[in-house]
């Protein structure tokens, strides 16, 4: 793939093209470097342009942990095979370096589809093609099969942020053209970047998702004092449920996470992704893998009947959040999805002090159980005016629907009423 002509940016077709600490440094700064299996890495030609000047409008905000982020994460999806040209989804990570100093990155790929991504953009897709024209290739700007929010602009805190936007939107607009793309997408990223972006003139979009938080809670039995009195009977009633037939819960993460376990979860997750979307995203390399690179931030919920696992949660260990992935089982018992999924990731957070749990994307079904709605944003570029317009119309009043959608179901939560 071309690079894009900015004397700056360079384009990553493989994260084993820079070393981990370097990609870590912009994507988790402040955080202890994830140490793995030492391998030689291939540096990076040099730069041409100084770094912008880092005493004026530079962010020094502490950004929490999230480990989808980090190299470990995205170059286990690449070393799997999960992403790459088999895939349709292939590594074109924008990356900027001064002097062997890390400035900016963006993780970005060029898509041949719009599969796993959970920013539902094939109205648009499919209108460009009834027109005569081509929406695929166009760039992804994400995690891959992972709708989970945080940065997408992976900025060093030393730089100029108002010149580094300006200079990496650019790339990535001169990246689309080249490789013949119709547009460029980022998408479950900060309100901060979406806000930044739209000064650039991308269309901004929203959707929400429904989210735990911790308001200070010692216990499970803390956070249902504070729901209504039916939902506090509701839940009670359905966690009871969910673990008749004397079914058995493990918490199981670190040290502990052995190659048995992951068995059990693939088997979980094929059968659950056959069922949903027809073909799993993830491969079993890419487990063994992640326990094998983040074991201490990842988490399997696993529950057993009779000395045998039959369903499983995966979450990710953030800094401060706990990340909920992916589900499946092999049996199927009533409410046994909420007990794993939702009421023993809000036990796992209390446990270890963890401030929110992210469920995953949509289902307005979480709301009865103490997950909250939460507005997400994504940002386009798109490069054919009347497509771009057309787009920008649709936003303006999708973006109205899902602010009102949130506020009437904010007006539903399961939360008492003060002086009830």
């Amino acid at each position: 793939m071309p690079v894009p002509p900015s004397p700056v940016l360079k384009v990553l077709s493989s994260l084993d093209e820079i070393p981990s600490t370097d990609w870590d440094a912009l994507a988790n700064p402040g955080t202890p470097p994830i140490l793995y299996d030492q391998q030689d890495w291939i540096d990076s030609p040099e730069t041409i342009q100084s770094a912008p000047n880092s005493q004026t409008e530079s962010t020094s905000q502490v950004c929490e942990f999230n480990p989808m982020l980090s190299h470990a994460f995205l170059q286990a999806l690449e070393e799997s095979g999960c992403v790459g040209w088999d895939a349709g989804w292939i590594p074109q990570h924008i990356w900027w370096e001064e002097n062997g100093k890390p400035i900016a990155a963006i993780p970005t790929y060029a898509k041949s589809h719009s599969q796993g991504e959970y920013v539902f953009d094939y109205p648009w897709a499919e209108a460009f093609q009834r027109a005569g024209g081509n929406y695929y290739p166009k760039l992804q700007c994400s995690i891959p099969f992972t709708p989970v929010p945080g940065r997408r602009l992976l900025i060093s805190p030393q730089a100029n942020r108002p010149e580094t936007i300006k200079i990496l939107t650019t790339g990535l607009k001169e990246l689309a053209t080249r490789i013949e793309g119709s547009s460029a997408h980022l998408t479950f990223l900060t309100e901060q970047e979406w806000k930044e972006l739209g000064d650039e003139g991308f269309l901004l979009r929203t959707d929400q998702q429904f989210h735990w938080e911790n308001n200070g809670y010692s216990d499970f039995t803390e956070f249902l004092e504070v729901l209504s009195s039916r939902k506090r009977k509701s839940i009670r009633k359905e966690r009871k449920t969910a673990l008749d037939h004397d079914i058995e819960v493990e918490w199981i993460t670190g040290p502990d996470l052995q190659e048995s376990h992951w068995d059990a979860f693939y088997e979980f997750y094929v059968d659950t992704g056959n069922r949903k979307w027809g073909s799993p995203y993830l491969n079993r390399e890419f487990f063994s893998l992640l326990s094998e690179r983040l074991a201490d931030h990842t988490l399997l919920i696993m529950a057993k009947r009779n000395g045998r696992y039959i369903a499983g949660a995966l979450n990710m260990i953030g800094g401060n959040t706990l990340y909920g992935r992916n589900w499946g089982c092999i049996e199927n018992h009533p409410c046994l999805h909420f007990e794993i999924c939702y009421y023993q990731a809000i036990e796992f957070a209390l446990s270890r002090g963890l401030q929110r749990v992210e469920a995953g994307a949509q289902g307005s079904h979480k709301l009865a159980r103490g997950y909250m709605p939460n507005l997400t944003y994504s940002a386009h570029w798109i490069a054919h005016p009347s497509l771009r317009n057309a787009v920008a119309h649709y936003l303006d009043q999708e973006r109205q629907a899902v602010l009102h959608e949130q506020k009437i179901l904010s007006e539903h939560g399961p939360f008492r009423q003060q002086g009830s």
